[in-house]
């Protein structure tokens, strides 16, 4: 389907004129622009909650629903994540403009679901599993940086190309 040999002779840089082009076509480019800042609207909601909760023992079931939320909200972009590299780059996950990204995001993800395992079999106390939580959330944190590291070298890309379509602006 997408040549690799293409790829590897492209010019350096995140995206070839054609995989620009498809991630400007698809649809997939709005709902992970949808999805991105509304799971870090909740993170930041949860965040707080599970801060809330630690420092003053109260609330661990709003806490605990956050979590919940944030989590489903990880893994709804992680599978349309997938989608939107199909797309674009023609491989579910690990393309190469995006390799690290999503290796990291599995860790990420396997800590959120270590959480849930841990909630869900009560495998721990309430303030470990929110430990556990907040361990979820710095490696989120971490992951998040790096896609915006690429979001913006994907502009300076769009900004140093003679007749590249200019990003829209986040």
């Amino acid at each position: 389907m997408y040549s690799q040999k293409a790829r590897k002779s492209a010019p350096a840089g995140l995206y070839t004129a054609e995989e620009r082009a498809r991630r400007d076509q698809t649809i997939w480019t709005l709902v992970q622009g949808i999805l991105a800042p509304l799971q870090f609207v909740v993170f930041l909601i949860s965040l707080t909650l599970v801060l809330r909760y630690l420092a003053t023992g109260s609330g661990y079931e709003v806490a605990t629903a956050s979590i919940v939320l944030k989590t489903c909200l990880l893994y709804l972009i992680m599978v349309t994540g997938a989608i939107w590299e199909k797309v674009v780059f023609g491989q579910y996950l690990f393309a190469p403009a995006f390799f690290w990204e999503d290796v990291f995001s599995f860790a990420v993800i396997a800590l959120h679901t270590a959480y849930l395992w841990a909630l869900i079999f009560n495998t721990l106390d309430p303030v470990s599993l929110m430990i556990l939580a907040l361990a979820a959330y710095g490696a989120y944190v971490i992951n998040a940086a790096q896609f915006l590291l690429k979001l913006r070298a994907a502009r300076l890309q769009a900004n140093a190309t003679p007749n590249a379509p200019r990003e829209a602006p986040a």
